[in-house]
């Protein structure tokens, strides 16, 4: 069979067209976030985060919370030392104690900034050493860090009147899916 320059030439640059549009379609894709992945890896993170005060571990607690970070409640606690020396009293054997699990996640389309909201239970005694359970929601404002960790930069709570309810607690005491 005989080729002729031309044709040659043509399908060359048909072939070259093809690898642009390829080429196109790969940055396109890699370029899309995955909001599913990323707001459940927020969702995991939030839930570790609450895992690390319930089982008292004051190093993973920490590792969850970003250098620029801002607790907010009576007073602003600023960065890791000021926020962990604020939650110190959930580290000790006992009570008081706390637990939160996350109702809903956004993160924002650069994947960069999430927020998570959700309900929260604390557990203390009065002065007569009778057992007090109180409840809220919260809010946290997570960054994802250079490193691939997303890291708490905001958070506040605020608390719920009466006491919490059977679905406030089967839904904190509902089994996770996070690694």
């Amino acid at each position: 069979m005989y080729v002729t320059i031309e044709y040659r030439a043509s399908i060359r640059a048909k072939m070259a067209d093809m690898k642009q549009i390829l080429v196109v379609c790969i940055l396109c894709l890699a370029n899309t976030p995955v909001f599913a992945d990323l707001e459940n890896d927020v969702r995991c993170r939030e839930i570790s985060f609450s895992k690390s005060v319930e089982k008292k571990d004051v190093e993973a607690f920490r590792s969850h919370i970003d250098t620029d970070a801002r607790f907010v409640s009576a007073e602003v606690l600023r960065g890791v030392e000021q926020v962990t020396a604020g939650w110190s009293v959930f580290f000790n054997e006992g009570l008081p104690a706390i637990k939160w699990r996350p109702q809903i996640v956004e993160v924002l389309d650069d994947g960069r900034l999430a927020l998570s909201r959700g309900l929260y239970i604390t557990t203390s005694r009065s002065a007569e050493g009778d057992k007090v359970v109180n409840w809220g929601t919260f809010n946290s404002v997570w960054r994802l860090n250079d490193d691939g960790e997303w890291r708490v930069v905001f958070d506040a709570g605020s608390p719920a009147s009466g006491s919490p309810g059977e679905e406030t607690w089967a839904f904190i005491e509902k089994e996770d899916d996070c690694p």
